[in-house]
């Protein structure tokens, strides 16, 4: 790897974590209990909470302000209701993302009494402060990143995926044993890349990474993946300075 590069790992079994029985929570950065000095955030990538909600039960209404927050359901059904008037259930697959701007109010429980549900929870730090709040949720097709990367977050509301305030870009790519890809950073003099392991073990920029674990990575145009394994992960591409 190159010597100029910036790199910090965060092996899964370092990450914060809760269980308060009806939530097990694991944080990649510091949030509620969990206080690392050292992990408050890569870039204005703010949280990536790794949740699992037993069956029926939730986060009751709470407020949020001032940070685009993303939602990405691994499995089973999460009920979102907020002070919007919206009422949605984000299924195994989909994507939401909620602006929370001036200020938004919303509860999300599991939608079933039978199962689990999981999800990665996101902040992301806005470049713009005061908007309108709004709330948007996709569908994601899984053949769309077989032995490729998926879009599904960008700053355009006219590319793919969803839209936030910021210059952030985040990719999904679920990969065969084998598989090489080479990811190019949209904004390679401002951002930086966390990548974090949903599945299997991958080779990032000569870094071996097992299932849940991060790695962020900076001062670089571009860099090869290789799937170790079968491997499921996600790149989220972001600002490394608050502007």
């Amino acid at each position: 790897m190159d010597t100029t590069v910036k790199t910090v790992l965060h092996k899964a079994d370092t990450r914060g974590h809760a269980n308060h029985g009806w939530l097990d929570s694991y944080h990649s950065f510091s949030f509620a209990s969990y206080h690392n000095p050292n992990r408050m955030n890569f870039g204005v990538l703010r949280v990536l909470n790794d949740d699992t909600v037993a069956p029926g039960m939730g986060f009751g209404t709470h407020p949020h302000n001032n940070m685009e927050i993303i939602s990405i359901s691994l499995s089973g059904d999460l009920e979102h209701k907020d002070s919007m008037g919206t009422q949605e259930v984000i299924r195994e697959g989909d994507l939401q993302v909620m602006s929370a701007g001036t200020g938004i109010q919303h509860s999300e429980y599991n939608a079933n009494n039978d199962k689990e549900v999981k999800f990665l929870q996101i902040w992301i730090f806005p470049n713009k402060q005061g908007v309108s709040p709004r709330y948007d949720q996709i569908s994601l097709k899984k053949e769309d990143r077989h032995n490729t990367l998926q879009q599904i977050l960008s700053p355009n509301a006219d590319d793919e995926g969803v839209w936030i305030h910021q210059n952030a870009w985040f990719h999904l790519g679920e990969l065969d044993e084998g598989t090489e890809l080479t990811y190019k950073l949209k904004d390679p003099q401002n951002n930086g890349v966390y990548a974090f392991v949903l599945e299997g073990d991958v080779q990032l920029a000569g870094q071996e990474l097992e299932r849940r674990d991060g790695l962020g990575i900076s001062d670089i145009s571009e860099f090869a993946i290789k799937a170790s394994s079968n491997a499921k992960i996600l790149l989220m591409e972001v600002p490394m300075e608050l502007r």
